[in-house]
């Protein structure tokens, strides 16, 4: 079978989009509280054949900027954040293919904890279930969760790999035909099937035996996001579905890189997805994408990006003028996502960039590179990554709910199955079958 994109759909249990200005759109709905609004977006992308509809995170709002959160209460900078998992599953109800993701962090949970809780999402959606693993990023996190300040960057990295052994050895305790559930022999389950992990590593320990069995598809699919040296190595070793950032001449170099670390990590490089961030705003013709895009561009105000930079890095540029470079030390101290602070020191040309620059070259808190236009205009974008191996699929972020992903299906979704890059039904039942990827066997991941 010729290779066909993979389409996930990028959302957040919160009061707007990724774009923190999506709430002011005149069209986006306004009850995202409300079971409703989420499933309405599971109905359209399952209408849309996406295989994946994925729950970013965070565990705190952003308060990094000035350390207030007055700001991000009053402009609706993502101040609303609900647990993703149960919203995840009220749009598991309402959907029978449709791959459902969450995101949970491996330096504020337990390996046992998250293990289990994704296991029975699994079980709960006959195995449509994906975990995204994140380190986190900023102090406002660890002070809500008991801590005094963010681990560094790559300690984080150190522990999630403890992390991923963990949760993989749990999920790999029971094998596929333990159960028996006989009531005649009284037999429930075969006892030398279900192993004790008894796990001690450097940072945790586990003991088991594990809880939950097995589901249809062996275990969730597992995603990550890391764009960092450290975050690749990580992906290389642990992901399926990797999320990329790519974007410009360097895109290709780096899926080209994120593939190199799959199989440096002795692992086939084709099972794994690569998917770009990708901003879309279409329309039946170019000229009503124009138009629309027009509106969602008065929507962005400077605080949006002030608030989600500082976020992002763990750092307040409160402190700085607009037109003062940062210092060495202060750059230093970044310990969010370090790949902020290296494109903008990068396209800048700075060895010390201002906070003006990190605004001017970053799009955090506004909607930048996005791709505009009707059917021909927006596939013929796609099919250049996609065929090109700048990417294996792309991670749909909306301006607004659910207008955005709606034009998306209606309008680009039927060009690009007519070009046959993406499947005009999904392959199966599972996550595994849709995204091509072999049911794990016990112990393959060792």
């Amino acid at each position: 079978m010729a290779r066909q994109m993979v389409m996930v759909g990028f959302l957040q249990a919160q009061n707007c989009t990724n774009i923190p200005a999506s709430w002011r759109h005149p069209q986006s709905r306004t009850d995202f509280t409300a079971p409703e609004y989420y499933q309405e977006i599971a109905r359209v992308l399952e209408a849309g054949k996406f295989h994946l509809a994925f729950f970013d995170d965070r565990l705190a709002m952003p308060d990094r900027y000035g350390n207030d959160h007055a700001h991000t209460v009053e402009y609706g900078i993502r101040c609303v954040k609900m647990d993703p998992i149960p919203v995840m599953m009220a749009m598991a109800a309402v959907t029978d293919r449709l791959g459902l993701g969450a995101t949970g962090s491996t330096t504020y949970f337990e390996p046992f904890d998250i293990a289990r809780t994704f296991a029975t999402i699994d079980l709960m959606t006959h195995g449509r279930a994906a975990w995204n693993v994140v380190t986190s990023v900023n102090d406002g996190e660890a002070l809500n969760m008991g801590r005094a300040e963010h681990l560094a960057h790559d300690l984080r990295y150190d522990r999630a790999d403890e992390f991923m052994e963990i949760v993989l050895g749990h999920w790999d305790a029971w094998d596929d035909d333990a159960l028996i559930v006989d009531k005649e022999s009284g037999r429930f389950a075969d006892p030398k099937k279900v192993r004790r992990l008894d796990y001690q590593g450097k940072y945790y320990r586990s003991r088991g035996p594990f809880t939950v069995p097995r589901s249809r598809q062996g275990h969730p699919v597992i995603i990550q996001a890391g764009q960092s040296g450290r975050g690749k190595r990580f992906a290389g070793r642990w992901a399926e579905v990797v999320f990329s950032g790519g974007h410009g001449p360097r895109a290709r170099e780096i899926y080209a890189s994120l593939r190199e670390e799959v199989e440096k990590c002795g692992r086939d490089p084709d099972r794994v997805s690569i998917c770009n961030a990708i901003t879309i705003v279409a329309g039946e013709s170019n000229d009503a994408a124009e138009d629309k895009m027009a509106e969602i561009e008065k929507l962005p105000l400077e605080i949006d990006q002030l608030s989600l930079l500082a976020e992002g890095v763990n750092f307040d540029f409160a402190g700085k003028g607009l037109d003062e470079p940062l210092t060495d030390a202060e750059l230093a101290s970044f310990t969010g996502m370090l790949t902020i602070r290296d494109s903008v020191v990068r396209a800048s040309g700075k060895k010390n960039p201002t906070t003006r620059d990190f605004i001017t070259l970053n799009n955090r808190g506004k909607v930048s590179d996005a791709v505009v236009g009707g059917p021909k205009e927006v596939a013929d974008t796609l099919e250049e990554m996609f065929v090109g191996r700048v990417c294996d699929g792309f991670v749909v972020a909306a301006t607004h709910i659910p207008g955005a992903y709606a034009d998306f299906v209606r309008y680009v979704v039927p060009e690009l199955q007519r070009r046959k890059l993406y499947h005009r039904d999904y392959a199966g039942s599972t996550l595994r079958d849709n995204l091509g990827l072999p049911r794990p066997t016990v112990g393959d991941w060792r």
